[in-house]
């Protein structure tokens, strides 16, 4: 009688055979795209022209039919890319490239969970969790996208560049701890263990993923400049409403090369390949950090999103991480960022779904992301909550309850406009708009000053200085806003 481990190499073997009929197939429909008039000789066959997925001794468990089915997967995927670059027929051949895809995906997970089963595998419902999750959420999401596009070019991409990442970063940590490389687990640790246990972690993770030795060297990033990012923000619930916040960066040029390395080719810049390569060696790098806290294993994800540079350092001055990692590699500059609950007050960006991934990813690599900025200076912690309430939906905000502090805010993030009290204690809004003026660099940003007195004098007063404009705080607030989309929709 067969027993567990048995049933699946039979399988397996089996699905060996089923994989070169179904290659054949493949190979006769590059053929006929050729005979379509696109100049290609065999579609399957070109492989060596397009960026693919380099299969390396690293990926493999030790566990033969396991490494033999990644194997296949990973071929599968490059000869996808391959075809995705066809426009001719597009539809039709990748269509039934990502059907055999995702049945050999589904029976593999089969496989692989079965093989754990037979070896007493501990963590069996947590990796059968992620197979889950990738099979009946992740796929079914990016296949409803293709059918929409009619498998346009720029959905293969995504569909490509998601199953890239998570198939490379699920081998490389979730599947090697099935051959014995296993993380320990964090409870009731001291703050201080507790972070040299994450710092650790993350070292080994690099390792294993990206294959570059890296070295921390600092616990308290504040989102310093360290060269263009990407950044990757996930929020996670609990079932008390409780939250936590991780957000990964990477430097681009790390980025750059190890998606280089990874794919076979030179990337000289970030595009929508290396965006959703990266979100999801980012999901699969935080899965295995998740594991190592045990407090974290009910918690599920809540949205996801791309920060950029400005707006990951206004998170920090909103909400201090309980935990900011940097790490050197060699390479470029890593980052990892935990808060015990939301930063992102005001709605800062949209978060990542399904409905909108694609032209979410477009909008961030266009620039699009950024809203406007807007820095609120007023002594009041009531006036500057009043008006991230009423603003913070449309334009990024900022916030200082003096004008020392406006100043150096200003110096770093350089706002659309500045919203400045008038009457301010110690240094008063027309003080700090003389040391604005002073500065070169600043000088032209628009200010509008608030005032709460409306009289004729006062008025006067405020108007020779020749700010942008003024707001009395007692005005309706329909007409402050108005008033401000009015002076941002001309910059």
């Amino acid at each position: 009688m067969e027993n567990g481990y048995d049933k699946c190499l039979h399988r397996s073997l089996s699905w060996c055979t089923i994989y070169e009929m179904v290659e054949t197939l493949f190979l006769q429909a590059g053929k006929k795209i050729n005979r379509f008039g696109k100049g290609v000789v065999n579609a399957w066959a070109k492989e060596d022209d397009v960026k693919t997925i380099v299969w390396n001794k690293r990926f493999e468990l030790g566990v033969d039919f396991i490494d033999k089915e990644h194997k296949q997967l990973f071929s599968m995927i490059n000869k996808l890319l391959t075809l995705s670059e066809v426009e001719d027929k597009r539809e039709w051949v990748c269509k039934e490239g990502i059907k055999f895809l995702k049945n050999h995906t589904i029976e593999h997970f089969q496989h692989e969970e079965a093989y754990m089963r037979s070896i007493d595998y501990e963590d069996l419902e947590i990796h059968k969790r992620l197979h889950d999750d990738f099979q009946n959420n992740t796929l079914v999401s990016l296949e409803e996208e293709l059918t929409e596009t009619n498998y346009s070019e720029e959905s293969m991409r995504h569909f490509l560049g998601v199953s890239i990442g998570w198939l490379v970063a699920h081998t490389q940590t979730e599947d090697l701890a099935i051959g014995g490389k296993k993380m320990s687990r964090w409870k009731n640790l001291p703050h201080d263990v507790e972070i040299d246990a994450l710092e650790q972690t993350v070292v080994q993770l690099i390792s294993d993923v990206f294959q570059l030795k890296a070295k921390a060297i600092s616990r308290q990033y504040g989102g310093e400049d360290i060269g263009k990012v990407i950044c990757c923000r996930f929020v996670y619930k609990g079932k008390e409403k409780d939250k936590w916040e991780f957000v990964i960066s990477y430097e681009e040029a790390l980025l750059l090369k190890v998606i280089s390395e990874l794919m076979s080719t030179q990337y000289l810049k970030v595009d929508d390949m290396v965006i959703n390569i990266t979100r999801y060696l980012s999901r699969q790098l935080l899965e295995k950090i998740r594991e190592c806290f045990p407090d974290m294993q009910m918690f599920e994800l809540e949205s996801e999103s791309l920060l950029t540079q400005e707006q990951l350092v206004n998170s920090f001055d909103r909400v201090h991480p309980a935990c900011s990692l940097l790490f050197d590699t060699g390479a470029g500059y890593f980052a990892f960022s935990v808060t015990t609950n939301d930063s992102m007050q005001g709605k800062i960006v949209s978060p990542i779904n399904a409905q909108n991934a694609m032209g979410q990813i477009r909008k961030y690599l266009d620039g699009e992301m950024r809203k406007k900025q807007i820095l609120i200076v007023d002594d009041s912690d009531f006036m500057r909550s009043n008006m991230i309430r009423l603003l913070g939906n449309d334009y990024e905000m900022l916030e200082s309850n003096s004008s020392i502090a406006a100043i150096k805010k200003i110096t770093v993030n350089r706002p659309d406009l500045i919203l400045l009290d008038y009457e301010m204690p110690v240094c008063d809004g027309r003080q700090t708009l003389e040391m604005i003026r002073s500065d070169e660099e600043i000088a032209d940003i628009p200010v509008v000053f608030l005032t709460g007195r409306g009289d004729a004098e006062s008025v006067k007063r405020v108007m020779s200085l020749k700010p942008r404009g003024y707001l009395l705080k007692s005005m309706p607030e329909e007409d402050i806003k108005k008033y401000i989309d009015g002076i941002l929709a001309k910059k």
